[in-house]
């Protein structure tokens, strides 16, 4: 190799490297550039706490006045997903987490039953073989596994429970979620009573 040609090499060779490292920097310069606007963004979503009323203002009604509809038992509908469809009609399976939460400060709920019926209607299970105590404020689940498809598309919880005083009706939602493939999916769905139990005047 001549000198020349050496030369051009190394002109060639710093060329290159003086390409890349302002490759590097003019990436390191734009990534901050994004950090700095999503640490904006991020600001902009903060939780603010509630701020207290400013002197003279009140409230016209205070906690004393609240009013509670007290009732002894429900049978209550849950709808539930063992699996979703996309695309072309492809399945996407879910677990399903059924919640029951005891919404009363004072009282235990009794759990009596809970049963689990597939998209026909049909009896797929039941999850309570006695009743099951929910203290105050406390709460209770059952799964569905990911890999149980038995419920299918139309499945649906009916539970039922009771008070032994009139009590608040709790909070009864069933939670289906995947995290298996690249695009998780979750969602919600509450429970609506079907049958109520009034106490007795």
């Amino acid at each position: 190799m001549t000198v020349d040609e050496l030369d051009s090499f190394f002109r060639l060779k710093w060329t290159v490297l003086g390409v890349v490292c302002l490759l590097f920097v003019g990436m390191g310069i734009y990534g901050y550039f994004l950090d700095q606007r999503l640490r904006a963004f991020e600001d902009s979503l903060r939780h603010n706490p509630p701020e207290e009323l400013e002197v003279g203002n009140s409230l016209e009604d205070s906690g004393q006045n609240f009013v509670v509809d007290p009732i002894q038992g429900q049978l209550v509908y849950v709808p539930a997903y063992s699996h979703v469809y996309h695309g072309k009609g492809k399945p996407h399976l879910v677990t399903i987490t059924l919640s029951i939460r005891n919404t009363s400060i004072d009282h235990e709920i009794i759990l009596k039953s809970v049963w689990y019926h597939g998209t026909r209607g049909t009896l797929v299970r039941s999850y309570v073989d006695k009743p099951v105590r929910i203290p105050p404020l406390g709460t209770t689940e059952v799964i569905v596994e990911r890999e149980d498809a038995s419920g299918g598309s139309g499945a649906n919880f009916l539970v039922e429970w009771f008070a032994n005083q009139p009590a608040t009706a709790p909070i009864i939602e069933a939670l289906m979620i995947n995290t298996q493939s690249q695009q998780g999916i979750s969602f919600a769905l509450r429970g609506s009573p079907i049958r109520q139990m009034v106490p007795p005047n």
